[in-house]
């Protein structure tokens, strides 16, 4: 797999993805010939920048010490400790991570996709996959960040519908306004004092609450 993965990092096509721009590679491989390897490929191609992280280093303490362009992790064999780190990093750092696998095994593949691989590749590659691979795992995780980003702000929406139509059942139930009046009311609290209409309806219930008989 050393030999493949150098190979590519060397060859035209990676080169002209890189577009003239440095790409900073951090390379996750517990085999020194290997990373050796690697780092000789990229040094002498001049189209990324390759970082290793220390022995014993975590590998989301290592991405943020470097804050590289994507991870390449390397395997000779499937190796579910390792993903430990991958799960890691997916939950502190997200970050692009391409695995490279000598064996095939499919529950393995599951496990990895699961704990973030964007990109699993089995065996030696054409220096013309080489490019679609990176660009699918790129793209991969971009889609799933900017999914994650539009699930969680429409959550955060209903949230906040849902705190707001609370705050008009208590005014009209406490107060005895109509719907209409009681938004009218959160919105004049809002503009009066610079805040948004639903921290209004926050401070409004949580006060409510503070009154209620213990």
């Amino acid at each position: 797999m050393a030999g493949t993965l150098v190979r590519i990092l060397q060859s035209p096509g990676y080169a002209r993805l890189c577009r003239g721009s440095v790409l900073k590679i951090l390379l996750a491989d517990d085999d020194e010939r290997r990373k050796a390897a690697l780092a000789a490929a990229l040094t002498g191609e001049g189209s990324a920048e390759i970082v290793t992280a220390c022995e014993g280093e975590l590998l989301a303490d290592a991405v943020a010490r470097h804050a590289p362009d994507v991870v390449l992790v390397d395997m000779a064999r499937p190796d579910r400790d390792a993903l430990d780190g991958v799960r890691s990093l997916s939950r502190e750092r997200p970050h692009p991570v391409v695995l490279f696998v000598d064996e095939d095994d499919p529950a393995f593949m599951e496990e990895a996709i699961a704990a973030g691989v964007c990109s699993y590749n089995v065996g030696a590659l054409a220096d013309a996959e080489v490019k679609p691979i990176l660009r699918a795992a790129v793209a991969l995780f971009r889609r799933f960040q900017a999914t994650q980003a539009a699930l969680a702000e429409a959550e955060a929406r209903l949230c906040e519908r849902a705190l707001l139509n609370r705050a008009k059942i208590f005014l009209m139930s406490d107060r005895r306004m109509s719907e209409p009046q009681a938004h009218r009311w959160l919105q004049r609290q809002a503009m009066a004092s610079g805040r948004r209409l639903v921290d209004v309806a926050e401070v409004l219930l949580a006060n409510a609450e503070r009154r209620k008989p213990q």
